[in-house]
């Protein structure tokens, strides 16, 4: 099994369960969250654009207040089997690519085990 760690925009989020719901992944979590990227910007410049009021509300000033400050995102994560990895990472990257900066991130992680907590039986499938 493998985990699938997506930090997407939050205007992504009901595209990205749409999608995955009509491709038959049912089953994921997802939590509003705070961060940033690792891109580095000209502080001073920042500061002199958002002083004048010159720093536009979108993607682009988004790009450029990132490295002084914290963005909404959302966390989403879910679980599949090692074969439908791949077409999960896939479908989540079609919901949220928009080719600018901040579109997001994907991890995939393995998962060695499971339980059901109602039984406390290991749990081998996925759902």
């Amino acid at each position: 099994m493998k985990e699938i760690i997506a930090i997407i925009r939050p205007n992504k989020i009901n595209t990205t369960k749409r999608i995955l719901m009509e491709n038959h992944f049912p089953a994921f979590t997802c939590r509003s969250c705070l961060g940033r990227g690792k891109k580095n910007a000209d502080t001073e410049l920042v500061a002199a654009l958002m002083q004048a009021g010159e720093l536009p509300r979108d993607v682009i000033g988004e790009h450029f207040t990132e490295a002084t400050r914290l963005i909404a995102k959302r966390l989403f994560t879910l679980v599949t089997s090692d074969e439908l990895a791949d077409k999960a990472v896939k479908l989540i990257i079609e919901a949220n690519q928009t080719g600018n900066p901040g579109d997001g991130k994907i991890f995939v992680c393995p998962i060695e085990e499971s339980y059901r907590v109602r039984d406390g039986e290991a749990a081998d499938e996925v759902f």
